[in-house]
């Protein structure tokens, strides 16, 4: 028995929400006692730098080391450089303004993040999630970390890559207007012009599933909640984004991060069609596009064309998360 059970209770008893893909969502996860305790932990919670390298510098000492993750650098030199310059490191995506870092808890030395860690690295804990979403754990590997994201971190929208079977994000967030800072995951769909790419990429499995640019999607909710957590199995509907503008110096952008992958049976996509190749005009032309992708592709652009017209949903009336 773990005193973090009541985890796996709360997954078990909460509903999958269908807007605007299906996902769960909770607030207040951990009991206050215990988010009290970890946002106030030595590993999370860290004094004001007065600057890049003095920050860097106070990660590295209580644990905390680049990780090579979408929408980031690990050159640390390469990221403070560019802060200086207000230019973008050179790995930044062409669906990206920006490119922030990640770094990842190493080595945890409070109890607390430590008791956490273990109870969401358990199997039973995966297992909880796994059955929410029909996906089955032991043909998957597990990652999960708590993480910070500094100024710049952006990856644009995407539904996630189709070796990924599930994902799951909790803010744990030390700052207490943390809530309103530009640091949180837009949760997503598709203007309407753009939405025959779901059926493209729902009947396409052997392509994988790419980042598209924001200007074709539109935010319908965001988790701004500090100590909310959001699960979901990457579909074609999928779409999420996130784009960080913040002063990381006063804090940082924190998250208890986890994912399984498919491992066993897993059939790897055998083409990656960008966002320029998924433009009307230029899919089921593409030379290296199978033919019976084509034909679907065709079928998605004549399902569009022939869905009746009608106003959107009003995102104005969903809970803004």
């Amino acid at each position: 028995m773990s005193k973090f059970d009541y985890l796996n209770q709360k997954i078990s008893d909460a509903k999958i929400c269908s807007e605007p893909f299906p996902h769960l969502y909770i607030e207040h996860f951990f009991q206050n006692e215990h988010f009290d305790q970890l946002v106030n932990a030595p590993e999370i919670y860290l004094e004001a730098q007065p600057d890049d390298v003095g920050l860097f510098n106070m990660l590295e000492s209580v644990g905390y080391k680049t990780v090579p993750f979408p929408g980031a650098t690990t050159d640390i030199k390469e990221y403070i450089r560019s802060r200086r310059r207000n230019t973008s490191v050179s790995d930044t995506r062409d669906t990206c303004e920006a490119s922030g870092i990640v770094l990842r808890l190493q080595d945890p030395k409070s109890n607390i993040v430590q008791e956490i860690k273990d109870h969401i690295e358990s199997k039973s804990f995966f297992q909880c999630l796994s059955e929410k979403f029909n996906v089955s754990v032991d043909e998957c590997s597990t990652d999960v970390g708590i993480q910070k994201y500094l100024d710049g971190y952006e990856i644009s929208p995407h539904p996630d890559i189709r070796k990924k079977a599930l994902t799951f994000m909790v803010n744990l967030n030390s700052d207490s207007e943390s809530e309103s800072k530009t640091i949180h995951t837009h949760y997503m769909k598709f203007k309407p012009e753009y939405e025959y790419i779901y059926k493209f990429w729902e009947l396409n499995e052997t392509a994988e599933r790419n980042w598209v640019p924001w200007e074709w999607c539109e935010t319908q909710t965001m988790q701004t909640a500090n100590n909310s957590i959001v699960v979901f199995s990457p579909s074609f509907q999928s779409l999420h984004a996130v784009k960080a503008q913040y002063n990381h110096l006063a804090f940082q952008r924190t998250q208890l991060y986890g994912n399984l992958w498919y491992e066993a049976n897993f059939q790897a996509p055998t083409w990656s069609p960008g966002w320029g190749d998924l433009m009307v005009g230029k899919l089921g032309i593409n030379a290296q596009v199978p033919l019976i992708d084509r034909i679907s592709i065709l079928a998605a652009k004549i399902s569009r064309l022939l869905k009746p017209s009608g106003k959107s949903i009003d995102s104005s009336r969903r809970k803004n998360y």
